[in-house]
């Protein structure tokens, strides 16, 4: 049987409108699951792309800052509070000190007020929780 469609051209047994209707068809559940699944790769590196670029050096110094002053925290905290006897190395300290110094003196020639704030809050940290240690 010959059908003829809008544009005049004939079609074998199946109308234009069934025709759009099967390929018109929604995917099975199954087969978008897999697709969102197999596409989780190129999302994560869109995600870098986009928003971990943007993570400035100012950003990761002040990490730094952070994290160089949290190193001593918990043998600190742990001869405070009675937990051990060991105080943290001597050399780690100085190096760690001396870099933090460096680092302090960098920000205040480039006049980096949140750095110098940083710094500052991180000695008198440490300061109190050595000067507990060594008053206790």
């Amino acid at each position: 049987m010959m059908i003829k469609d809008q544009s005049g051209t004939q079609n074998k047994g199946v109308s234009t409108s069934m025709q759009s209707h099967f390929d018109s068809e929604p995917l099975p559940t199954m087969t978008r699951l897999l697709e969102g699944f197999l596409n989780i790769p190129s999302v994560i590196l869109m995600f870098i792309r986009d928003h971990l670029v943007n993570i400035s050096a100012h950003t990761l110094g002040l990490m730094c800052i952070i994290l160089l002053h949290l190193a001593s925290v918990p043998t600190l905290l742990a001869v405070l509070t009675g937990q051990s006897d060991k105080m943290p190395p001597v050399d780690i300290m100085l190096f760690v000190w001396a870099g933090l110094t460096t680092i302090f003196f960098k920000s205040l020639f480039e006049r980096n007020y949140l750095y110098i704030a940083t710094n500052c809050l991180g000695f008198v940290a440490q300061t109190v929780l050595m000067s507990l240690i060594l008053f206790k």
